[in-house]
């Protein structure tokens, strides 16, 4: 019995695993009690949780932390950098047994623009809410010294704390410092700039906080040439760092923003039977915590009461008492002292969208494990689609596509492969030889082969398809329906021919093509019945010209081996034609010396 559910616990693991998204984000392990025992950040999730079980630790805490594992759960963000200041942020709250034991201090460094005159611009690790304006948290601390570099080196900006207002300057209470004389300072505390034209480089440097920075890396790519162009290549390239870690730069986090305090986001994903109500906590502008309530449907509920059902139960869960709760539709304020808002912009937006990928990606990896353990769900699924995509009256439980190949009209054979419940049945495979069609004719060729294929079918009261395509556009398909007509299968047998950029397909008596999404699971379908036919067909073509050269008369022929009876059929294509040739045209394509044999030999004969 032990063994038995050591081996359910594996294969519930191997189950969550299997589903992970190959995106940024973090992972948190809970043990048998559901308390949380590891937080984890990774760029690819599933690789990183991969790895903890498919190899051997050789440090012993963590053998012992993969030991006690007995549940995963996730959460997708939009970059590394997300999931770096999301783990910070969920390890100071929940101080897991696995990890490191964080203080809950301001790890990571924000950029602040005083509020006061003529502001400064510094780094710091305390926001404190005076109106001035935060940007970050910044992961990289180069990245930090490299803007407050090029602010203070392009902007002047000054670095003292005096209290620079219109009295103090006036009645001259400083004096300018070494800053000013080393070219590093405008010296406001003078009046050397005026307020107006100082404003002029912090709104700059906000833009460039915000994001919009392509205006400096124009700047700096410029001065760098310049640089370059009058040899001195030791400041270009301290240009280029500044240069290059602005390019890397991405402005501010979706994790974290200062301007919001104390803020609940809910998000709603719903299926044919379940609502997937996602939650994410946020307090003194970081996300603490996050939470998918999954809701089994019991009537038609609408999608505005199973998210207000969510909210009520998900904030009774962690005892929320926020005041203001993002959605993505507008509900009733039925919650006593609490203001819902439906963003529309800005950075509660983002965090709004962050829910919603969330709640997304939930509900398919809940789809995905429904899947593992029931195929005929997934099966169901595709056969669904298909039929609605292609206005079918029945589910496409059998699908047949015929092909036909020949090589400039010779050895023209044609095949037929069939899918059952979306998948090949190579058994079912045909191959046909073409029998009463001469030349290059694709459209008599494709209405000789359904033909055969169809009156065989009824002869021996076998089931028939609930869809034929024949690859081709309209002349393969109307050669086809030709061929339903005759036998009255019309109306039996839902009929479609593919064109070759597989985008566009034919319906019989439409002269207007149907275009299907690209990424449609019918598509896919469509594209592996095509590709089927067509390797099917050719491997049967190679085969059938492989034999006829092998059975040729210049196998006769001694001292002529069997890649030059190939050479001399590709070229000429039959012996008929060979033995017209003169000899100066079988040197030119096997050599003198083997011509002299082939030549003599048939002119021996037709003496």
């Amino acid at each position: 019995m032990k063994y038995k559910s050591e081996n359910r616990h594996i294969n519930h693991l191997k189950s969550l695993i299997a589903v992970l998204p190959h995106k940024p984000g973090i992972y948190q392990y809970f043990d048998e009690k559901g308390t949380i025992i590891y937080i984890g950040k990774a760029k690819d999730l599933k690789r990183r949780v991969s790895s903890y079980f498919t190899k051997q630790h050789e440090h012993r805490k963590t053998a012992l932390l993969v030991r006690n594992i007995a549940d995963i759960k996730h959460m997708v963000v939009q970059s590394e950098q997300d999931a770096l200041l999301l783990e910070n942020n969920l390890i100071k709250k929940y101080q897991p047994r696995y990890n490191i034991q964080l203080k809950d201090d301001k790890s990571f460094p924000w950029i602040c623009i005083k509020n006061e005159p003529f502001p400064r611009v510094f780094k710091t690790r305390n926001l404190i809410r005076d109106g001035s304006k935060y940007f970050g948290p910044y992961t990289s601390s180069f990245t930090v010294r490299t803007l407050l570099d090029l602010f203070k080196t392009e902007y002047k900006l000054r670095t003292c704390n005096y209290n620079l207002n219109e009295e103090n300057i006036k009645n001259k209470k400083y004096k300018v410092c070494l800053e000013y004389h080393i070219g590093n300072c405008t010296a406001p505390c003078v009046g050397e700039i005026s307020n107006e034209e100082y404003s002029k480089g912090i709104t700059d440097i906000t833009n460039i906080l915000k994001g919009n920075i392509s205006g400096v890396i124009k700047h700096l790519k410029k001065v760098m040439s310049e640089m370059a162009e009058n040899m001195n290549f030791e400041e270009a390239n301290r240009i280029k760092e500044k240069y290059d870690a602005l390019i890397r730069y991405q402005s501010r986090s979706t994790i974290v923003s200062p301007n919001i305090t104390d803020v609940d986001i809910f998000s709603i994903e719903v299926d044919d039977k379940f609502a997937f109500v996602n939650y994410l906590k946020v307090i003194q502008g970081a996300i603490i915590q996050t939470y998918t309530l999954e809701i089994k449907k019991a009537l038609n509920e609408t999608v505005e009461e199973l998210l207000l059902l969510g909210i009520v139960e998900i904030r009774l869960k962690i005892f929320s008492n926020a005041k203001e709760i993002l959605v993505p539709l507008n509900l009733e304020n039925v919650i006593n002292n609490v203001r819902f808002k439906v963003p529309k912009r800005g950075e509660k937006l983002d965090l709004l969208k962050l829910s919603q990928r969330n709640a997304k990606y939930f509900r398919m990896e809940k789809e995905k494990q429904a899947v593992m353990k029931n195929p005929a769900i997934r099966t169901n699924r595709i056969l669904t689609t298909i039929k609605k995509d292609l206005r079918l009256k029945e589910l496409p439980v059998k699908i047949e596509c015929f092909d036909n190949s020949n090589l400039q009209g010779s050895f023209p054979v044609a095949s037929c492969v069939v899918f059952k419940n979306g998948k090949p049945s190579k058994k079912e495979y045909r191959h046909y030889n073409i029998k009463t069609v001469e030349g290059p004719n694709d459209f008599a060729s494709m209405e000789e082969i359904v033909y055969r294929r169809y009156k065989r079918l009824l002869d021996e009261k076998a089931a028939l398809p609930q869809l034929v395509i024949v690859d081709g556009g309209k002349g393969q398909l109307s050669s086809a329906v030709k061929v339903l007509d005759k036998l009255k299968l019309r109306g039996n047998i839902a009929l479609i021919g593919i064109a070759k950029k597989l985008e566009e397909i034919y319906f019989p008596g439409d002269s207007v093509p149907v275009y299907i999404n690209k990424n449609s699971e019918t598509l896919k379908v469509i594209q592996h019945l095509r590709d089927e036919a067509h390797r099917f067909g050719i491997t049967f073509h190679r085969d059938k010209r492989s034999k006829a050269f092998i059975s040729s008369e210049l196998n006769l022929i001694n001292g002529i081996g069997e890649k030059s009876v190939q050479i001399l059929l590709r070229k000429f294509k039959s012996v008929h034609t060979i033995t017209g040739l003169k000899y100066e045209d079988l040197a030119e394509v096997i050599g003198r010396s083997k011509a002299t044999l082939v030549y003599n030999y048939f002119h021996k004969n037709l003496k």
